[in-house]
């Protein structure tokens, strides 16, 4: 509980002073009216809300914050233009040839190591996670990726789990590209539900679709499977469950917490100087966010294996992911926010909206009363 009245009193400091948004002597009220700040007492819901226009803490952790422009002078200018050319008529074209390049060797590979070894699911799956691993390793060329790593490798044991914090699909890919990981994911449409469905599915991957009830219930038991298997690839969660732009943290899903075996951080930490590492899904697709990147200078990327933790005793579930997620953001120097990421998807419960049309009909009578 100290932790969540923690995040709360974050969040109350981030909420502004709205009377500091008003020019002084703007408004003039006659003496024995009902003033702004009488309005505003009446209710912390309509505080909550007027402070929400003003600033929503919520929708921030979902922006892309634009670069801020310096081609403005005509010094600069040239030099801008200059780098236009260099990263779409020269990069971008060595990087398209560099991915297709990594995907002629890799399909050459995949395809007769999957069919012609069938028998010796042993070699099979060792062949097939490396393979993995260099795709990936050619995709985050394409990008020219400075990705280091630090603290040591992850290895394949039973009753364990990796947890990350996530800016974008391709999280999994500069992680994937170290060690094999067999990932809980979205399921995706077009190219990148081919993949899922069968290149993935060779290191074990999980898929779900959030909307469907029944997929949580086969998920959680295939996890338990999952973790159980010594042979298994490691497995990775992101429990934020969406995307979020490496400024924020929101709540961690407690799923990955109420499996019984150890948990290791992961914390991701992208360098805005060249590229916006953030994928806003609603915005452009994952196609649309790979072009950008391709025709970036650069993604400069930071990764931290951090030390497991274990369920400590008398701790439930959310006590330990909060503890897990006070590590990420720390390691990370990213903000945590008391906010459930699946509010991006859809609307607030009717039994949380009658709550609040409740205290706010209590709080107007009782207001109404002293007057």
């Amino acid at each position: 509980m100290s932790k969540l009245n923690t995040s709360s009193s974050e969040l109350d400091l981030d909420r502004p002073n709205l009377e500091d948004y008003l020019p002084s002597g703007s408004i003039q009220e006659p003496r024995g009216k009902l003033r702004l700040r009488d309005l505003l007492d009446i209710s912390p819901t309509l505080t909550e809300a007027a402070g929400a226009i003003v600033d929503d803490s919520f929708t921030r952790c979902f922006k892309s914050n634009p670069p801020e422009p310096w081609n403005w002078n005509i010094y600069l200018f040239p030099l801008w233009c200059m780098g236009v050319v260099v990263r779409y008529l020269i990069l971008f074209p060595l990087r398209v040839i560099v991915l297709t390049l990594g995907w002629i060797i890799f399909l050459s590979c995949y395809i007769p190591v999957h069919v012609l070894l069938k028998g010796h699911d042993k070699l099979r799956k060792k062949l097939e996670r490396c393979l993995v691993e260099l795709i990936c390793s050619f995709f985050v060329a394409s990008w020219t990726g400075v990705v280091k790593y630090h603290g040591p490798r992850p290895s394949m044991r039973p009753k364990q789990v990796f947890v990350a914090n996530h800016t974008s699909m391709i999280d999994f890919i500069v992680l994937e590209q170290m060690t094999a990981f067999a990932v809980i994911m979205q399921k995706h449409p077009g190219w990148v539900g081919l993949l899922q469905s069968t290149i993935l599915e060779s290191v074990g991957c999980i898929w779900f679709n959030r909307s469907e009830a029944k997929d949580r219930e086969i998920v959680a038991r295939k996890l338990r499977e999952h973790v159980e298997g010594a042979d298994n690839n490691p497995l990775l969660i992101f429990p934020e469950g969406t995307c979020v732009n490496n400024h924020y943290t929101v709540m961690f899903k407690k799923g990955a917490f109420e499996l019984g075996c150890t948990v290791c951080p992961i914390a991701i930490k992208y360098n805005k100087i060249f590229v916006d590492a953030f994928w806003n899904s609603r915005k452009q697709s994952f196609t649309t966010h790979l072009l950008q990147l391709m025709t970036s200078w650069a993604v400069v990327c930071d990764v931290w294996y951090l030390e497991p933790q274990t369920l400590k005793p008398g701790e439930t579930a959310i006590e330990f992911a909060e503890r897990v997620r006070d590590i990420i953001s720390v390691r990370a120097g990213l903000k945590k926010v008391p906010w459930d990421g699946y509010l991006k998807y859809s609307r607030p419960s009717p039994k949380h909206r009658e709550r609040k049309q409740q205290s706010f009909a209590e709080s107007v009578l009782h207001r109404l009363e002293e007057k």
